[in-house]
């Protein structure tokens, strides 16, 4: 509280909190002789006078440190001694290295490049760092010395401000490719046939010049000024939902350490730079601060930079958090921070490379808060005057930072006139150079994917379907493997009685459940080679009590993973298991980043119930659904939403279907190439959702993921009920690989994206009188009912792949059934659920054969309602009934 750590003033220090009284003490005592042992065990004579200089010499400067909340004695005294023993002007180095140059360097090329955008585009939003450039030599001198330290790879995400400064001069996106995405905006790389004026290859949607990625190897500096090696950064995209990045970068980072063996996690690093008002605002960073020390999600420290502009937006800080300092939400989790005067650019490199050491050696986040002004308002063209009056008057006549430090070195001849002019005359060099660059500059590459994703395809390049079966040997030797414990392990009875009933399931090849088939999925692509992740609250044995991939001992409390032993020689954490803390929006992010890591890996989200990925909207709409339109990234991620109206209530039936559907980026009035032998339909879809209805036809879906040339990610309307159904169960020669064989909906090859009516085998069926389309778990009631009325004239078709949408097999059916009433069936109510989006899907389908109009597609569900579902079991009861009863009522359905 005492330290100077406002560059404009406005926060005076508060001298008076160090009253001689409260301890003891008077005037007459501070020339007191006391004796002091330093750390050489050498008793020092010193007095009260002389300690209060030094302390304040540390504490009261331009870093205020916080650091006395930490638990830990040994980390406090770590800080300590650090802090009360570097305390001279240059930072602990001596001036002879010419240290400062360095640092000046960094902050004219920091400076002059804002200056230079706003003469060369003076009408472009940017979010510049003018008021806060001393962020750029901050970081230079964090990745420095983390480099120095044993990092190879830094993940960054940052947020608006300052990030094409940030892009340029840190990451080193040239700067001429800047100002022609300011000036011109972005462009969409061409082939190379046809120059200019080429076809355009596949990019996306594009994204803004402020929110893209890049990444580069970056030359380090070492402490003492030479050269030493490089470290690789990669800046992830953002959306402008901007905190929402923060878990994608941790999930990013641990993926990174899992494939480079950083099982100390020292040598990949995450490093976020957040602005004050979302720091203290967003839940999302509490939840990824959470994330920080628990097993499966821990990155060995991250280092939070705090651009502290003191207003969020418009508004200033007491809008903006009801604590004193922004950063106080860091100090629940034990981390240090580091309040640091952004003017004073020396001391910002301390206490960036300070945090450095700090992840290093102590493996924990720790926050530096870099607090500094806007010199413009909230984007260059906004007038802050008309909320911040009083501020910006202040910032008027402020000078900069790069002003007060060379004033600082010519006044005590550290540096001269002519040799910073040489640093001036060198940096605009380059930037008129690069200007010149700009006005010719053309795309001339896709910035497609990383070097573990060069084989993978783009959409506008053919993938061939692959078989996804598994030789039946190999299932039972896997099947085998994972229902076999160690000997002297005590597991829970009722686990025990899952594997014994999965080891009879194997060996008689029959009554395969939903879980079991899982398991098998993930071990024989685990088996394969493959990294197999999976997360979220209560994985392990899994919400109903259905999994049991990881097991505990009776007695001893010690955990068996059923995984960890398929293959001789088993990679550590092939197959991981983590039971999340519960949050969904974090953590889904945090798989995010971990999936866009590496394609040989399916890394799967499930939620508790399948509406609690209403928590995690964010991710769904900025990352999941459009991170290869908008940045080019692919993922395979897999979301698994466990759902199915059983009379639990609104919150535990559904898990808003009609969500995911309503983002589909496929066209409803076209039917799109349906080649059978390539994935070109799912290849130019945005995603897949799937309501899966049998144990091989998950097990399928869950492979095909990994057995394909491109990634795509994958929503699962997991079922409930059906864990345990009588019905919902399979047979082992339905996983089984079938060479050759020529259907390719053979169940035991592929995916079905569409189960056929099991009792109609014939190409035409005339006496069939209604069609019934359904997906999902209702096909079982309905399935029960027809049997119960005796309905011989009804067919009951699945959809197992709602999108893409089915044309072709749709189509088939269609044409097996001439004389039938088409009807669709849903158990949500008519406002949510599929019937919006299959409804118009249908009809083109229909249309493209003659037959009928989009009033002869009948609905059968619920009526449209606020809630998702009724809160009376009764009710419920009556509700499921009625509509099973209407579906396969004699009389012809009418439109409700």
């Amino acid at each position: 509280m005492m330290a100077a750590v406002d560059p404009l003033g406005l926060d005076v220090a508060h001298d008076n909190v160090l009253d001689l009284g409260l301890y003891g003490f008077t005037e007459s005592d501070l020339d007191t002789a006391f004796f002091l042992p330093d750390n050489n065990a050498v008793i020092i004579i010193t007095t009260l006078r002389e300690m209060l200089a030094k302390l304040r010499q540390a504490y009261c400067g331009a870093i205020g440190y916080e650091y006395t909340h930490i638990p830990d004695m040994e980390k406090r005294a770590w800080l300590r001694d650090r802090i009360e023993t570097c305390t001279n002007n240059n930072n602990g180095y001596d001036d002879k290295q010419d240290r400062h140059i360095t640092i000046l360097e960094r902050l004219v090329r920091a400076t002059r490049l804002e200056s230079f955008l706003t003469e060369t585009c003076p009408t472009a939003k940017r979010y510049g760092l003018d008021g806060a450039e001393t962020l750029v030599p901050g970081m230079e001198a964090l990745f420095d010395k983390a480099a120095e330290l044993g990092v190879e790879s830094i993940v960054v995400g940052t947020s608006h401000r300052g990030r094409l400064n940030v892009m340029a001069n840190v990451l080193g996106k040239p700067v001429g490719q800047i100002i022609s995405e300011l000036t011109v905006g972005p462009r969409p790389v061409r082939a190379q046939q046809g120059g200019a004026g080429g076809p355009i290859r596949y990019a996306g949607t594009g994204e803004l010049y402020f929110q893209q990625g890049v990444s580069c190897d970056r030359p380090i500096i070492t402490a003492r000024g030479g050269g030493g090696g490089k470290v690789h950064l990669s800046l992830v995209a953002h959306p402008s939902h901007l905190e929402a990045v923060d878990p994608v970068v941790m999930g990013k980072t641990r993926a990174k350490q899992f494939y480079a063996d950083d099982i100390e996690r020292t040598r990949i690093m995450g490093v976020l730079v957040h602005g004050d008002g979302a720091f203290a605002g967003q839940g999302v960073v509490y939840e990824t601060l959470n994330l920080s020390n628990l097993d499966g999600y821990t990155t060995g420290g991250t280092v939070h930079v705090v651009l502290n502009n003191r207003i969020a937006a418009t508004a200033d800080e007491s809008a903006g958090r009801s604590s004193r300092y922004c950063t106080d939400v860091a100090k629940a989790l034990g981390a240090p921070v580091f309040h640091v005067n952004g003017d004073d650019v020396e001391a910002v490199v301390r206490a960036c490379e300070l945090a450095a050491e700090w992840r290093q050696t102590f493996h924990s986040d720790v926050v530096v808060d870099l607090v500094c002004y806007r010199r413009f308002g909230h984007n260059e063209l906004d007038d802050p005057t008309v909320t911040q009056p009083q501020m910006y008057q202040v910032i008027k006549n402020h000078p900069s930072s790069l002003d007060l430090y060379e004033q600082k070195l010519q006044e005590t001849g550290q540096i001269s006139r002519q040799q910073l002019q040489r640093i001036h005359d060198k940096v605009n060099n380059i930037l008129n150079e690069e200007l010149a660059k700009s006005k010719d500059y053309v795309p001339d590459k896709r910035d497609w994917l990383s070097a573990n994703w060069s084989a993978f395809k783009p959409p506008e390049q053919n993938s061939p379907a692959r078989d996804t079966g598994v030789k039946l040997e190999e299932l039972k030797r896997v099947g085998q493997a994972i229902t076999t414990l160690p000997k002297n392990f005590r597991p829970h009875k009722g686990a025990s009685k899952v594997l014994e009933q999965r080891g009879m399931m194997i060996e008689s090849g029959e009554g395969i459940d939903w879980a079991f088939a899982e398991a098998l999925a993930f071990g024989t692509l685990v088996a394969e080679g493959n990294h197999v992740r999976l997360s979220g609250q209560d994985v392990e044995r899994g919400n109903f009590n259905q999994r049991h991939a990881i097991l505990h001992d009776q007695k001893t409390g010690e955990k068996y993973c059923l995984f960890d032993n398929i293959v001789i020689n088993q990679k550590r954490e092939l197959f991981t298991a983590t039971n999340s803390l519960l949050s969904e929006f974090a953590v889904l992010g945090f798989e995010m980043g971990y999936s866009m890591e590496n394609p040989n890996s399916l890394v799967l989200w499930e939620a508790q119930f399948g509406d609690f990925a209403n928590c995690a909207q964010v991710i769904f709409d900025q990352f999941i659904s459009c991170a290869e339109a908008r940045w080019l990234r692919q993922t395979g991620l897999v979301v698994l939403l466990p759902h199915g109206y059983d009379g639990v209530g609104p919150d535990h039936s559904g898990a808003h279907l009609e969500r995911f559907l309503q983002m589909c980026d496929d066209n409803p009035f076209v039917i799109p190439e349906m080649e059978p032998q390539l994935c070109k339909q799912i290849q130019e879809c945005n995603w897949q959702v799937v309501n899966v209805t049998t144990p091989a036809n998950y097990f399928h879906v869950l492979r095909r993921q990994i057995q394909r040339d491109f990634r795509k990610p994958l929503i699962v309307m997991t079922p409930k009920n059906l864990f345990r159904h009588k019905d919902c169960k399979s047979n082992l020669c339905e996983f089984d690989d079938i060479e050759g064989h020529p259907d390719i909906d053979k169940q035991g090859t592929r995916f079905k994206r569409l189960i056929a009516d099991p009792r109609n085998h014939k190409q035409v069926e005339v006496d069939i009188n209604r069609f019934i389309l359904c997906s999902g778990k209702v096909y079982y009631e309905l399935d029960e009912e027809r049997e119960t009325s005796g309905r011989g004239d009804v067919a009951i078709c699945r959809i197992e792949q709602l999108c893409p949408f089915p044309y072709d097999l749709i189509q088939r059916e269609l044409k097996r059934y001439p004389n039938a009433e088409i009807v669709w069936c849903q158990e949500e109510p008519m406002n949510m659920g599929a019937y919006s989006y299959i409804a118009p899907r249908l009809h083109t389908a229909m249309k493209a054969l003659g037959r009928g109009s989009f009033n002869d597609i009948k609905y059968v569900g619920r009526l449209p309602s606020a809630a998702a579902a009724t809160g009376f079991p009764s009710v419920h009861v009556q509700e499921q009934m009625e509509l099973v009863k209407k579906a396969l009522q004699p009389e012809p359905i009418k439109l409700p």
